[in-house]
């Protein structure tokens, strides 16, 4: 599809989810839009959440219309954190406001909530989601998964050593000696890696576990000790180097071997989720009631399903004195950053989709293909279609296979 009219008009709208404080686009990211020849409009107070104001907008060239209503109806181009499911019945309800040849680009979780697709598809607009970037060293720069998952991973451990009754580092005081907190990190992708990196600055004894043995020479290079469990495991990684789903029975081997190494941590962080289906459980009620008491459990990929058996999503629980938190959108938590992270995401997107001016889809281009949803009022992507039982073309979209990903649990996604 090609658009030869110049001047497109990109909409920066509030996000529909009230508990949102993300911004899709940043005042600084604004002159390289302009340099592709977009026009940026925003909703007065977008920013706000985020530090920024509607006079930095204005200083860099963005129009501020008044109303979420207004920017709906002029901008040719919708640019959201998270829209259809991905914000919830709020997502749902923007439907209303799109409309046909609209370009909408965002994350909406299309695999777990496949039907609001079909809604986007009837009113015409032409849909992306960010989190199906494909796995490849080009699309590294418009990854979304990651970027979001540096900062789960980073808060997490804040979040645990806030919730946790001791300190993290070895102290030597007049008082006696302190020791060191131990931290387990399950998970060891973007979000568990940094997880890593933060709980070891903050002076604990950190260990890390994933399945993929490829990932050892990751977690000691940033100080964590990587546990090696028994467990028979055969083939662990997809092409592109990141933890396959496993069956049942490798996950119930895998509890077992893990058993003693949590009971022996005072702090327990795990990040594995799976496109579209729910986390697997790896830290069960039985392993939970073998800590100590005080022990914290931090569980990232609680949005989903939770790794741990007794985590509540969105709530902090006490289990026989184990504190268990289920977070949900850490990213959130973090707007600044998290905002700027997305921000270059977005912007790289653009300028693989922008050219002369106008919106061109090349479907030659896998990161267009895999990332495009609906279009001319079709879904066009497989493995959304897949989802829905629909009709695949012969023609499908990179690798379709889930992968555990381990990094990105907070953000409605996986890396």
């Amino acid at each position: 599809m090609s658009r030869e009219t110049p001047g497109l008009t990109v909409g920066i709208p509030s996000e529909a989810d009230p508990n949102e404080r993300r911004v899709a686009i940043v005042p600084a990211t604004i002159p390289a839009l302009n340099k592709l020849g977009l026009s940026v409009i925003v909703e007065s107070g977008v920013g706000v959440e985020s530090g920024f104001t509607d006079e930095a907008y204005r200083n860099r060239n963005a129009t501020v219309c008044k109303t979420r209503d207004e920017v709906f109806q002029q901008a040719d181009i919708v640019l959201q954190v998270q829209y259809l499911g991905a914000a919830g019945d709020p997502g749902r309800a923007d439907v209303s406001r799109f409309r046909e040849g609209q370009v909408v680009i965002g994350s909406c979780d299309p695999l777990t909530f496949p039907e609001p697709v079909r809604d986007l598809a009837d009113c015409g607009a032409t849909g992306f989601s960010l989190e199906l970037v494909p796995r490849i060293t080009r699309a590294q720069s418009m990854d979304v998964l990651s970027s979001m998952a540096t900062i789960s991973g980073y808060r997490a451990v804040l979040l645990a050593a806030t919730a946790a009754p001791r300190m993290f580092p070895l102290l030597m005081t007049a008082a006696g000696t302190l020791k060191p907190a131990r931290v387990l990190v399950i998970g060891a992708g973007v979000a568990g890696l940094q997880a890593i990196a933060t709980a070891k600055r903050l002076g604990a004894v950190v260990s890390g576990y994933d399945i993929r043995p490829a990932v050892k020479e990751q977690v000691e290079s940033l100080g964590g000790r990587f546990v090696e469990l028994n467990v028979s495991m055969g083939e662990t990684e997809t092409k592109g180097g990141y933890a396959k789903e496993m069956d049942e029975d490798f996950y119930r081997r895998q509890q077992e071997a893990m058993k003693n190494v949590v009971a022996e941590c005072d702090i327990v962080i795990t990040t594995a989720a799976i496109p579209g289906r729910q986390a697997p459980v790896l830290v069960t009620e039985k392993m939970v009631a073998a800590m100590a008491p005080g022990s914290v459990i931090v569980d990232i990929a609680a949005e989903r399903g939770g790794n741990c058996e007794v985590t509540v999503s969105g709530q902090t629980i006490d289990h026989n004195g184990v504190k268990v938190l289920g977070p949900v959108n850490l990213p959130s938590d973090v707007p600044v950053h998290a905002s700027e992270m997305l921000s270059r995401n977005a912007l790289t997107f653009l300028q693989g989709l922008i050219s002369d001016g106008g919106v061109n889809i090349d479907l030659t281009d896998e990161i267009l293909r895999d990332t495009l949803l609906t279009r001319n009022g079709q879904i066009e992507n497989a493995r959304v279609r897949e989802t829905l039982d629909l009709p695949v073309p012969d023609v499908a979209s990179g690798d379709n296979s889930p992968e555990i990903a381990a990094a990105a649990a907070g953000d409605k996604s996986s890396d």
